[in-house]
């Protein structure tokens, strides 16, 4: 653990009901309901501007049996859909993506707008175990799927107008474990404002991040490059849109 990491000793990350045996909660809060009151020992993960939460939600067994089902299921976009808008120009997204979710929700970003597929079998599974995970609704999900370690991920927020900013972002990792760094906005570009240093997580196979409010304000995150990785990654990050009234 870094100096930026505590384990939490009052946190509660429920799981459902049918994986854990009734055990009295840790959770000292009155404000957490009945079901999600099975404690896991999970990490926070703070420091200024920047608040997650990190924990292993799915066993070994259970995460394999997910990825394959995943690779099984889901369909990637392809053409004008697998590229990105950066400055004006377009490139090659160096991943594979899909966007699934209920019906009629679109996501706009990078200059590409998406339709939402419908929810996918594993996808409603694993959705439903984020839920009662951490007592938080989402209706969206953007894949992303990491051939090897020379596929990655560019820094960036989360920041879209359609998200809820009153909702966290809960990343699902599933396969390889791949370092994941954030980078506060004033320690970065060619005019660095104050010294900052990076937070580095590794995200485990089938593990959950959560990023809280106001983390995607202040942070950027990214996922580089790593040469020595020859296997692949599937990552579900989780999200609630607004929908336009």
């Amino acid at each position: 653990e870094t100096p930026l990491t505590r384990r939490c000793k009052h946190s509660c990350l429920a799981r459902r009901q049918t994986e854990q045996p009734e055990t009295p909660s840790v959770c000292e809060r009155k404000d957490i309901p009945a079901e999600f009151a099975n404690p896991v020992p999970w990490q926070k993960i703070e420091t200024e501007g920047l608040d997650c939460d990190y924990a292993q939600l799915f066993s070994k067994d259970e995460a394999d049996h997910l990825f394959h089902k995943l690779e099984e299921e889901l369909v990637y976009s392809t053409g004008e859909e697998a590229t990105v808008q950066v400055f004006g120009k377009v490139y090659n997204i160096p991943r594979k993506q899909a966007t699934y979710g209920d019906a009629g929700l679109t996501y706009t970003y990078s200059g590409i707008r998406r339709m939402a597929s419908p929810w996918t079998p594993t996808l409603e599974y694993i959705r439903d175990a984020v839920t009662t995970t951490t007592g938080q609704m989402f209706n969206f999900v953007l894949v992303n799927r990491y051939k090897d370690g020379l596929d990655h991920m560019g820094e960036h927020r989360d920041d879209e107008k359609e998200l809820d900013p009153l909702c966290p972002i809960a990343s699902v990792s599933l396969g390889a474990a791949r370092d994941f760094v954030f980078r506060h906005r004033d320690a970065r570009g060619k005019t660095i404002r104050r010294q900052i240093e990076p937070v580095k997580l590794e995200l485990a196979h089938g593990s959950l991040l959560l990023m809280n409010p106001p983390t995607n304000t202040f942070w950027y995150h990214s996922l580089p490059v790593r040469k020595k990785i020859s296997l692949p990654r599937i990552n579900l990050t989780f999200r609630r849109i607004q929908r336009k009234k």
